[in-house]
């Protein structure tokens, strides 16, 4: 599934969506808070799912090559991660599910 089917079909509330989006292939969904792990185990075309809305989050989807981020929860995405995103062209989604809901959603969706 392409990262743009992905995000049509998820009902999430994009803030930034890449404009390689056609081009990018979902394989799965990680969820993690703790940005020193996403580091080393965000895989490469996965839809990242926390809470992190911050210019870390987009630095750490931009060094593992991640599809996206799904920011869950209603959490707010600050304004330099949002120019970031912009910036590296990331695509960063909003859900108010919390983390948990949100991920098994993006798994039915990657998988159903």
């Amino acid at each position: 599934m392409t990262l743009k089917e992905f995000v049509e079909k998820s009902g999430f509330t994009p803030v930034n969506v890449s404009t390689d989006a056609e081009e990018i292939e979902v394989t799965k969904v990680f969820c993690c808070d703790l940005l020193s792990i996403a580091m080393s185990k965000n895989p490469a075309g996965a839809v990242w799912v926390t809470v992190m809305g911050n210019l870390n989050a987009v630095a750490v989807s931009v060094l593992t090559e991640g599809a996206c981020i799904v920011i869950a929860e209603g959490i707010d995405i600050d304004d330099a991660a949002l120019e970031k995103a912009k910036q590296q062209n990331v695509t960063m989604l909003k859900s108010p599910l919390p983390i948990f809901d949100a991920g098994l959603h993006a798994h039915n969706i990657i998988n159903g």
